[in-house]
């Protein structure tokens, strides 16, 4: 087994250690480099069948490359990079503590660089942990640049309070996306006072996420406790009309009615 992996503008000899992003995928003896216009290929010597199992299909995610010509030659950006250079934060799979610390960091950061110019945020997400969406909401309000949302595929749980809770009029989603809400899950052991403790947490957790549908909604808060009781799948039109988002686009905005929207 030959892998082949590309990066750019960079010779390596000896002993390497590639990266995608920040994952790293192997440290090895490198056997040879055959060089293309703009393009260096880089072959690793052969990595057992249970290694490459364990390193690339559970731990390594796929991360495009972008190169770019600048007049002091090439650079090369991870894609997430790229678009992070265009103001655009992608939340994509489930929601947990470091997902949420990447986005709050990348918030921060946009908001350092412009306090005016919008975020693009774009979801596609199950959902997932109540604390760490809650970090990225909590952001969300607190940095001064307005932030549009956009589902891509679905929003689910969580992620649906993050898709809601864009700036007025720039809340999207893509037509044959999915939006879920619901009340939060949770699970609890040990002690019949612990377990009572967890329970009356969970409780002040949905009533505090439902009141924020209510705030990003306009709903009556009696309507969203309903409607949260149990999964309630809504497609792009029924959220609309639900008060999840503004706009169901299959086309980015002209330049124009970006302009105008509030």
């Amino acid at each position: 087994l030959t892998l082949g992996v590309i990066t750019s503008g960079f010779t390596f000899f000896g002993n390497i250690k590639l990266k995608i992003g920040l994952k790293t995928i192997f440290d090895r003896k490198m056997q040879s480099v055959k060089f293309l216009k703009n393009i260096t290929t880089v072959c690793i010597r052969t990595v057992p069948k249970c290694q490459l199992h364990t390193s690339l299909q559970h731990h390594v995610p796929m991360v495009p490359i972008v190169i770019e010509q600048t007049g002091r030659g090439e650079r090369a950006y991870d894609i997430f990079s790229r678009l992070l250079k265009e103001r655009i934060i992608c939340i994509m799979g489930p929601i947990h503590d470091e997902l949420s610390s990447l986005v709050v960091a990348q918030l921060l950061f946009l908001q350092s660089e412009s306090s005016k110019k919008p975020i693009h945020m774009y979801i596609n997400s199950p959902g997932g942990s109540v604390t760490a969406g809650l970090g990225i909401y909590d952001t969300m309000q607190y940095v001064q640049p307005p932030i549009a949302t956009w589902c891509v595929g679905q929003a689910c749980s969580m992620a649906s309070l993050l898709l809601c809770s864009g700036a007025p009029g720039l809340r999207h989603s893509l037509p044959n996306s999915r939006v879920m809400i619901h009340q939060p899950s949770g699970q609890a052991s040990g002690q019949a006072t612990d377990i009572q403790i967890q329970a009356e947490e969970i409780q002040k957790l949905k009533k505090q996420i439902n009141r924020l549908y209510v705030k990003h909604t306009r709903q009556a808060l009696e309507f969203i406790e309903k409607n949260v009781e149990r999964d309630r799948f809504m497609s792009p039109q029924e959220a609309l009309e639900f008060g999840l988002i503004d706009t169901v686009l299959e086309h980015p905005p002209t330049v124009e009615s970006e302009q105008r929207s509030p």
